[in-house]
């Protein structure tokens, strides 16, 4: 139908659509962990702060 060499350049667009998507997908996968790890060590730090201050009011 086609010459060859458009058949190839729609099927290279169409490899590339997909390996961006999943691309996409992996990236905001791991970006969504590192979100929720670094949320996890700053509320560690609230509550170890929080007992700080508790600690200290309840030795005056």
């Amino acid at each position: 139908m086609f010459p060859l060499w458009i058949d190839l350049t729609i099927g290279g667009i169409a490899i590339s659509a997909v390996m961006a998507i999943r691309a996409a997908y992996v990236e905001r996968k791991v970006e969504k962990e590192w979100i929720e790890e670094h949320g996890k060590t700053y509320i560690n730090r609230m509550i170890k702060e929080k007992q700080k201050r508790l600690a200290f009011r309840e030795e005056d």
